[in-house]
């Protein structure tokens, strides 16, 4: 084949027949396991599920009731693992809304044999054929899981937002809630774009269309004041395969539609509370954190081949604008743009806020927190708190707020957490490299029987190893061969399906004559 194989597959003969959802599986183990990740849980993990009996049924003077409210989840179709609920309240001068987020630790505790687990992983890896949960599936889609019409604990953070998007106070606490209605994405979005029906699970809750409209006017204004402080808005690409059965069946781009936009509002805002809530109380804490693009002067160059100018400092104002426009100019090669500036600015990753005077801290591995801030989401104060299902930092963000809210010391040490943000970094890192090369896998199955089928593409890169495209329909990624010198990036191309090898991930496309 023409590549480079991933190292995760290189352990499986190309040649091996590969055929069916159950052979991706086996692809998925070797990877996790080749990339230092655990695919399956421990005989002392499991023997701890057993023995959980059931949800938290922790109750007291700190823990609010707040399962009368109108609590909705909204994620994807096939989604049980629900990290959040929310709900909101018009006021005079804008909304109140509240996010309610699983409380994991409620049953997930430090040190424990689940615990360590996920620890190991610090996140649960999602592939096409098989989920590897971060924690057992019983606990992360049931016991701890916001399920519909299930009482759950949750840590709510309740926020007053103005019209024009200032979250201008907060709190945050302990509460039992209900989720009244399990909503998606792309139904409810159809709704609030006017192009569909309210879907059946809100239209059974009196009431909830109304605040499902202030929970919508609330996201969009946080999302308009975010962009207009230099937030950077993305369209990267994002192929999702379907499988029924063995099979897989279709490759599918997820679109980014306003029931998401809504939910990524309401999270943004919840992380920026989190972050203010633990510097607010000189907690420790662990920070998300995208520094300023040190490669900015490429960014710059990426600009000028448009006709733009960009400043020579780091702006993100100014990018956005830029992205802005390019996006209204050109939205079929936008998603490639959106992956070159994203490849450009660097990964997020992980750091500790700075401890009280006194504290024994390793200041190599700290940044003052004037230093703090997220590039992309031109925001100061970030920390990951959200997705205590699926993330180990969110329920590490959990246990410290928990441990303020009970006036009680940290449960980790400065060492400890600094340790621990170090190999959240590295796993993160391990488990997007899994995800991709089983996307490319998932892709050249369902390509494997159309050899000599002929696509629309684009060409989305060129260099000293060869030229790749993508497909419009479907949306895959491919290396083109025999292309010429004179293809160059951005061109639309007529190419033929020449080969592809599932265990490698390979598909070869040539131009069409």
């Amino acid at each position: 084949m023409s590549d480079t194989p991933n190292d995760p597959t290189a352990a499986l003969a190309s040649t091996a027949t590969i055929a069916r959802r159950s052979d991706l599986v086996l692809l998925a183990v070797v990877a996790m396991q080749a990339h230092g990740l655990a695919p399956e849980f421990s005989s002392d993990a499991l023997a701890e599920m057993a023995a959980i009996a059931g949800p938290s049924q922790e109750s007291g003077a700190g823990i609010e009731d707040m399962r009368a409210l109108l609590w909705c989840s909204i994620d994807d179709d096939d989604s049980q693992d629900i990290d959040q609920l929310s709900v909101c309240q018009e006021t005079k001068d804008g909304w109140r809304v509240l996010v309610a987020i699983a409380d994991v630790d409620a049953l997930v505790h430090k040190d424990s044999a689940i615990d360590l687990h996920a620890q190991v992983n610090t996140a649960s890896v999602y592939t096409a054929a098989r989920v590897f949960p971060m924690l057992p599936e019983r606990l992360s889609t049931d016991l701890t899981s916001l399920g519909a019409h299930q009482e759950r604990l949750a840590i709510v953070t309740e926020m007053v937002v103005d019209a024009q998007g200032l979250v201008s106070n907060f709190r945050i606490c302990r509460a039992q809630v209900r989720n009244q209605a399990k909503l998606a994405y792309d139904s409810l979005a159809a709704w609030l774009d006017g192009h569909g029906e309210l879907p059946a699970a809100a239209r059974a809750v009196p009431g909830m269309d109304a605040q499902l409209r202030g929970q919508d006017a609330a996201a969009q204004a946080l999302r308009k004041r975010r962009t207009a402080h230099g937030a950077l808005q993305f369209e990267t690409f994002e192929p999702r395969a379907q499988v029924q059965g063995e099979q897989v069946v279709a490759i599918l781009q997820r679109e980014h539609n306003r029931a998401r936009q809504l939910i990524e509002e309401l999270m943004v805002a919840t992380n920026i509370c989190t972050a203010q809530f633990l510097e607010k109380h000189g907690g420790l804490a662990m920070r998300r954190v995208v520094r300023s693009p040190e490669r900015w002067s490429r960014v710059v160059d990426v600009a000028e081949k448009y006709g733009e100018s960009l400043p020579a400092e780091p702006d993100s104002k100014a990018l956005e604008a830029f992205l802005e426009r390019r996006r209204k100019a050109d939205p079929l090669r936008f998603p490639d743009l959106s992956l070159t500036i994203v490849q450009l600015m660097g990964a997020g990753e992980y750091v500790i806020e700075d401890a009280q005077p006194g504290a024994p801290v390793d200041h190599s591995k700290t940044v003052a927190v004037e230093d703090y801030g997220h590039f992309g989401l031109a925001i100061r104060d970030y920390a990951h708190s959200t997705a205590p299902n699926r993330r180990y930092p969110d329920l590490i963000s959990h246990r410290l707020v928990k441990a303020v809210l009970a006036d009680q010391h940290s449960p980790y040490s400065v060492p400890e957490l600094q340790a621990l943000a170090e190999h959240c970094n590295r796993q993160e890192s391990a488990a997007k490299k899994v995800e991709r090369s089983l996307r490319k896998s998932e892709a050249a199955l369902f390509l494997q029987n159309k050899v000599g089928a002929e696509f629309d593409a684009i060409v989305t890169g060129k260099n000293n190893r060869g030229v790749w495209v993508r497909t419009l329909v479907p949306p895959v990624e491919g290396k083109l061969v025999n292309a010429g010198p004179e293809v160059d990036v951005g061109e639309r191309v007529r190419v033929k399906l020449l080969s592809t090898d599932v265990a490698r991930g390979f598909i070869d496309f040539a131009p069409t004559m």
